[in-house]
């Protein structure tokens, strides 16, 4: 039987806050002190990729091989100790979008709505941005997927579903989740995982490039909360 309620799926960066030059530093630092050498290049942070994905490719670009995954998984730790320096002194590097508390705040108040992450940060890192920002209050994380559960984003899309369907009872399809994110990889998530989404065009990526993607609505930001909620309900004009 198909649930009520409706599960949203926020992404972090550049979607609710904009952190810059933070992810560079902490992936360099977390990357020498597991690898012994400095980061070279680091994988671009803004495009929507996960930690996994991102981890791995930059062992591959520094020739590093891990053949069992264990280099991953310590850079991973490694990453989630080095955010931990820096979590209170987070808002030095940027702070929450316009709009964001307003949405987050109005789509809380809704019994129809349940509000989780699908983010390319690992847990740990994705729990603490919002801590950081007061964010956190308004979302159940035990109902998202995060940067390492797995390399392609589609997946986490799946598994959030997953998780909220334990939580929370009846299914979440494409019919009644929806995801909410800034770049191409986001709109590439839900597509090939299963929701309907609402691209922002707050971060590197312009509406163009999110429509081009597939998204089903773009939104130039989370300003106008009566439009955020209108887009998350599938009210609102394409």
């Amino acid at each position: 039987m198909q649930t009520d309620k409706k599960l949203v799926l926020w992404d972090i960066d550049h979607t609710l806050i904009s952190l810059r030059g933070f992810g560079r530093m902490i992936y360099g630092e977390a990357f020498l002190s597991v690898t012994g050498q400095p980061m070279r290049e680091a994988a671009d942070l803004t495009m929507g990729g996960t930690d996994r994905a991102m981890s791995a490719e930059m062992l591959r670009s520094h020739g590093i091989a891990d053949p069992t995954g264990a280099l991953l998984e310590s850079l991973g730790g490694a990453l989630a100790e080095a955010f931990v320096r820096y979590e209170a002194g987070l808002g030095e590097y940027g702070g929450i979008l316009a709009g964001a508390v307003d949405a987050l705040t109005a789509l809380a108040g809704r019994d129809d709505v349940i509000q989780s992450v699908l983010t390319g940060n690992m847990e740990p890192i994705a729990i603490g941005k919002l801590r950081a920002f007061g964010l956190d209050r308004y979302v159940d994380f035990a109902a998202g997927a995060y940067g390492m559960d797995h390399e392609d984003r589609p997946e986490l899309v799946r598994m959030a579903q997953e998780r909220a369907a334990v939580k929370y009872g009846g299914p979440f399809t494409g019919v009644n989740t929806v995801l909410i994110g800034d770049t191409p990889n986001d709109v590439r998530a839900g597509r090939l995982g299963g929701a309907r989404v609402v691209a922002v065009a707050t971060g590197s990526c312009d509406a163009d490039m999110l429509r081009a993607a597939g998204a089903d609505l773009i939104l130039p930001d989370l300003a106008d909360t009566e439009q955020v909620i209108a887009a998350v309900l599938g009210t609102a004009a394409r």
